[in-house]
C-alpha cells in the first residue's frame, strides 16, 4: 500500500485541488489520510480505482 500527496493526486487526475476537495465533500472522491495535524495523502490504490470507474462510465454509454 503506498500514499500519495495532493500534488500526485492532482497530476495522476487531472483535477485542481479545489475540484478534489469539492469531490470528496460530495461523498464521489476517496478521503485523505490524515498523517499528522497539517498533512493528509492519499492510499494510491483508491485513487487509481476512482479513475477506472471514471473510464468504466465512460464505456458504457
Amino acid at each position: 500500500m503506498r500514499l500519495i500527496k495532493l500534488k500526485d493526486v492532482m497530476s495522476n487526475t487531472g483535477l485542481a485541488r479545489s475540484t478534489i476537495y469539492k469531490y470528496i465533500a460530495e461523498g464521489v472522491f476517496p478521503k485523505p489520510v490524515s498523517l499528522g495535524e497539517r498533512a493528509v495523502a492519499w492510499v494510491e490504490s483508491e485513487i487509481e480505482e476512482w479513475i477506472l470507474e471514471k473510464i468504466e462510465q465512460r464505456d458504457s454509454c
